[in-house]
């Protein structure tokens, strides 16, 4: 389905304001799994679409919700500090021996 918007552009699919919550996510979910081989495969009218109608999706998600649940991993302080645990693991790691990781040789053999 084509609509044109005021400015006189083309719109591919339904506003996303008239989706249920549902058919958002589906859209959204597709929109996802597709993104991939438009950015590889795709011409540059492809691409330009695909953004064009990711943001609109995307922007009526956060619309509608603005107080999503926000994963602390998922931010800049939570990135920080995955990134000083794995450096913090690296140094107290054992080194890995022909016994095997931390096993340690007894004196007299």
């Amino acid at each position: 389905m084509n609509e044109h918007d005021e400015a006189g552009t083309t719109m591919t699919g339904v506003d996303p304001g008239r989706l249920d919550d549902q058919q958002l996510m589906k859209e959204l979910e597709t929109i996802h799994r597709t993104r991939h081989d438009t950015l590889l495969y795709g011409s540059n009218d492809a691409l330009r679409a695909h953004n064009e109608r990711m943001a609109q999706l995307e922007g009526e998600y956060l619309r509608r919700n603005p107080r999503r649940f926000v994963a602390a991993g998922r931010t800049r302080d939570g990135a920080r500090e995955r990134a000083a645990a794995v450096d913090g693991a690296r140094t107290r790691k054992n080194p890995v021996g022909k016994w095997g990781p931390g096993t340690e040789v007894s004196g007299g053999a």
